[in-house]
């Protein structure tokens, strides 16, 4: 049994880790995305699309990795939160498919208007997808309604509560100072400069709605904040990630792109990290009825089942890193548009 919860807590440390990983890698890709319409020239549009290019459908295999990960670790957890969160995820398919299809059919045309229309349905759907994100995570950080079969058993209007409203709003606000920052790191000349400056923007408001989160959070959901509260060492995360945003400004001026990306990149972690801290050992918690909520324990596969897939997960998961690592090796640089680009 001790070795079996073993296994689950380090199951439960496997998907947190590929979970920051989809956060940070396809997160500068929705933060480009969304501040996409900001761009008003069609060659500096051109170039945000040409950034990420090369690498947005690979970042999109973590979200897949994670979606396999909680379905063979933690079998009843993905069943609950498939089915609850049914309707938003329908929209965030949506997000991903409309996407998926601004960027390939834009440039298919020479026509003013046709590549407007995919311009706006390129940032829509990118919003459309961090803030369905943000809703998911508001949502499950807080709990949801289940039954004693860890069904859910409430409403999805009721997901469109305060909390879970700030969450998407701040995850918005992170990505697209992900972006801005990734976009910098990428241009040059004056689309480097403006994206310079629309990064500090939207660092200005992400701390602002993290800021309005937090107060909302220690006024109204105490239990949030319960291990934080209990463990004077976990605050080491918030001084982490205070310090990183700090030094996003600093660096973006000194001209440290990549100091100031990795310090946008430790923010996710450092966020999601805390969020993990504070709903362990839950990975639906069932607010009314805890009795009901599902934990790493009775949501977890067999022991056999969890030291199998920690086997796999252990080849699998460096080998898909690796993989990133190198496509971003080979498309590093600054953007310069040819023929070929978008």
């Amino acid at each position: 049994m001790f070795l079996g919860m073993n296994d689950n807590i380090l199951w439960f440390l496997v998907l947190g880790g590929v979970i920051s990983g989809y956060a940070i890698l396809d997160g500068f890709d929705l933060g480009a995305g969304a501040l996409h319409l900001f761009l008003k020239k069609e060659e500096s549009r051109r170039i945000a699309l040409n950034a990420i290019g090369p690498v947005w459908d690979g970042n999109e295999v973590w979200l897949v990795i994670a979606g396999g990960v909680l379905f063979a670790g933690f079998p009843v957890a993905y069943a609950a939160i498939f089915s609850a969160f049914y309707v938003p995820f329908m929209v965030f398919m949506m997000g991903l498919i409309f996407r998926a299809i601004s960027i390939e059919f834009r440039s298919k045309e020479q026509m003013l208007w046709w590549r407007k229309t995919w311009d706006i349905a390129y940032a829509v759907s990118n919003i459309v997808i961090a803030l369905s994100l943000g809703l998911m995570l508001g949502n499950v950080a807080l709990g949801i309604p289940l039954n004693e079969q860890h069904e859910f058993s409430g409403n999805w209007l009721s997901f469109f509560n305060p909390f879970a409203i700030m969450i998407a709003i701040t995850t918005l606000a992170l990505f697209m100072m992900h972006g801005a920052i990734y976009l910098a790191m990428k241009t040059e000349n004056r689309l480097y400069t403006k994206l310079t400056l629309l990064a500090k923007d939207f660092t200005i408001f992400f701390v602002l709605s993290f800021i309005v989160s937090t107060i909302y959070t220690l006024l109204y959901i105490p239990h949030l904040s319960d291990q934080l509260r209990n463990n004077s060492s976990f605050f080491i995360l918030p001084l982490i990630m205070i310090f990183a945003i700090a030094n996003i400004p600093r660096q973006l001026k000194k001209q440290n792109y990549r100091f100031a990306f990795a310090s946008s990149a430790i923010t996710i972690a450092t966020l999601l990290m805390m969020v993990a801290i504070e709903v362990f050992p839950y990975i639906v918690y069932s607010p009314h009825t805890p009795a009901n909520s599902i934990t790493i324990s009775n949501a977890a596969s067999s022991p056999k089942t969890m030291k199998i897939l920690l086997i796999i997960a252990l080849i699998g998961t460096p080998l898909v890193a690796m993989y990133t690592t190198f496509v971003f090796w080979t498309f590093k640089g600054k953007v310069k548009l040819d023929e070929m680009s978008y």
